[in-house]
């Protein structure tokens, strides 16, 4: 089972909380580019995949789209996949302030 968690913050830019979440868990994040997602950094670690991006994602239209169109006012998701629950990682990224957890899925 993969647990799926998401975070999401106005307080923060998505550089800064890649600074931030570097510092705190000590994983390297890679820049991607996807034509669904547009630009966003991925680190994979020991805990699981954790993946930064903005939520508003350049449409094809020239309008912005929503990643995350249930939280429409969040500037920077913080997404998350690990392979059984990590309440230490939760707590980790909840001690971030500014970062507020937004959904947890279990698949």
């Amino acid at each position: 089972m993969t647990e799926y968690d998401a975070y999401g913050t106005n307080a923060h830019t998505t550089s800064e909380v890649i600074r931030l979440v570097t510092d705190l868990l000590e994983v390297t994040f890679t820049e991607r580019e996807s034509d669904y997602r547009g630009t966003y950094d991925i680190a994979d670690g020991p805990r699981g995949r954790i993946e930064i991006q903005p939520n508003a994602i350049p449409g094809d239209d020239g309008q912005d789209e929503l990643y995350a169109p249930k939280h429409p006012s969040v500037q920077v998701l913080l997404l998350t996949a690990t392979p059984s629950p990590d309440p230490a990682l939760h707590r980790l990224l909840s001690s971030i302030e500014g970062l507020s957890h937004l959904e947890h899925e279990a698949s």
